[in-house]
């Protein structure tokens, strides 16, 4: 299969004619893998939060608690690295791959950079994070560890994210999956350890996530940088050279996703700040269910790992059609299946919030509001699938304002008006409501072809 999908993409690089057959077996193929790479990271997530959750309330709110922050951290470090890997895809794309291993020495030596400047930052004000979010002083030292932790694992994430987005970009989904998995397994052994046998609680969730990451990040820098055919530095026998173009290239790419990302987090945090009067028990049961919905939308996300490398590369071959093709049929593909992968979280929400918590109240509640988003998964996946359209363009502003006009306007304002009569199910009422503004507005987006305006020509 992965010969077969080597010879498919050549075909986008040489100019070949694609039928949908071969153009669907293509998407099925590298999206497989990338699903499994992004539930299994997230799956990473849902142990912990499993584990510590055997443990009581209290340890689970203090993870919770600082969650969102967390991911926005994670967030940043993904944009930078997409600033550098769309590159690479257009590259590939215009058989440059001397150019393309070029943007991936840049890559490494500026997201170690960025990465560094990010964790010290967040060491830094990890001691005031919790109350800041409204945390209390029973959970506020475990969640404190908790980050810290995950702070000094950054760098080691950042490595992983654009190691796994180089291959993923280059066509490569086999080796981001595979390791992704034995991550996953590897998290549920040191969580065993560190939380159960060591006694370390909440912060052996962290240590034991952090050993993961460094596994990970090690393993695909490896294979991102001494193994790939197309990415292989080993090729290269000139010295470095500093290229400014492609440093500003990634910062036009990069730069509005790591806004948006920041805008974005800060928004979740906004959202952990409205959820945080409501008590323990609601803090607890909306980190629980962020954590179960998110092993439902990830299908989304490794559609969308497709698009971007399909749409990237057929960008750099100038193949106008087929690159709206992808688009169309990613698009497509991914709200197929979120809408199917929101029945299941519909129909099996109490045994999800089961396998997370032993304490009822946490569990119905969790249950009540999962429900309620299960209604706009499908929407979620058009916006979803369609942002990494346009990140595989390049076109990264606009769907950025796009994103942050929705959770802003949208969500934000409605959660903060729904939470005094309705708790947490009117929190994440106002949630389903903005996912599905939100894929209207990529949709039309999609449909309008702005994002494609500068391919020019169909390539010879």
């Amino acid at each position: 299969m992965f010969n077969n999908n080597d010879a498919l993409l050549a075909a986008i690089r040489n100019g070949q004619a694609m039928n949908q057959s071969d153009m669907l077996r293509l998407i099925i193929s590298l999206s497989i893998p990338s699903i499994l790479a992004q539930v299994t990271t997230v799956l990473m997530f849902f142990i912990d939060a499993s584990m510590v959750g055997q443990l009581g309330t209290l340890p689970a709110a203090s993870i919770g608690l600082v969650e969102s922050t967390t991911w926005l951290f994670g967030s940043i470090t993904s944009a930078a690295s997409m600033g550098f890997s769309v590159q690479v895809a257009h590259f590939i794309g215009a058989n440059d791959f001397k150019r393309a291993r070029s943007v991936l020495r840049h890559g490494l030596l500026c997201t170690l950079m960025l990465s560094l400047v990010l964790a010290s930052f967040g060491f830094a004000i990890s001691h005031r994070l919790p109350y800041w979010l409204g945390g209390g002083s029973d959970i506020a030292p475990d969640a404190t560890a908790y980050f810290r932790v995950v702070m000094l694992a950054l760098p080691l994430m950042q490595l992983g994210n654009l190691s796994g987005a180089m291959l993923k970009c280059s066509g490569d989904m086999r080796i981001p999956s595979i390791i992704s998995i034995l991550m996953c397994v590897l998290d549920v052994v040191f969580n065993y350890i560190f939380i159960f046998i060591f006694r370390l609680g909440v912060l052996g969730a962290a240590i034991g996530t952090a050993l993961s990451f460094l596994f990970g990040a090690l393993t695909q820098a490896y294979f991102a940088i001494f193994r790939n055919k197309i990415l292989r530095l080993s090729q290269d026998k000139e010295p470095f050279r500093w290229v400014s173009d492609y440093v500003y290239s990634a910062l036009k790419i990069g730069t509005p996703m790591a806004l948006q990302s920041t805008l974005m987090g800060g928004a979740q945090i906004v959202s952990t700040k409205i959820v945080a009067p409501l008590g323990n028990i609601a803090i607890a049961a909306n980190s629980f269910a962020i954590t179960a919905e998110s092993l439902c939308y990830m299908p989304g996300y490794g559609i969308g790992d497709a698009a971007t490398t399909l749409v990237g590369q057929s960008i750099g071959a100038r193949r106008r059609e087929l690159c709206r093709s992808f688009a169309y049929m990613t698009v497509v593909l991914g709200m197929a299946i979120m809408a199917l992968m929101g029945v299941v979280m519909y129909v099996f929400a109490p045994e999800m919030m089961g396998i997370l918590t032993p304490v009822n109240e946490i569990r119905e509640l969790g249950t009540a509001v999962l429900r309620i988003e299960a209604f706009a998964e499908p929407m979620f996946a058009a916006a979803i699938v369609t942002y990494s359209v346009c990140v595989g363009a390049g076109d990264t502003f606009k769907p950025a304002l796009m994103n942050l006009l929705s959770m802003w306007c949208v969500r934000l304002t409605l959660a903060a008006m729904l939470a005094k009569t309705y708790g947490l199910r009117g929190v994440w009422t106002a949630m389903a409501i903005e996912l599905t503004f939100r894929g209207v507005i990529f949709l039309y987006r999609l449909a309008r072809g702005n994002w494609m305006k500068h391919i020019n020509t169909e390539k010879p």
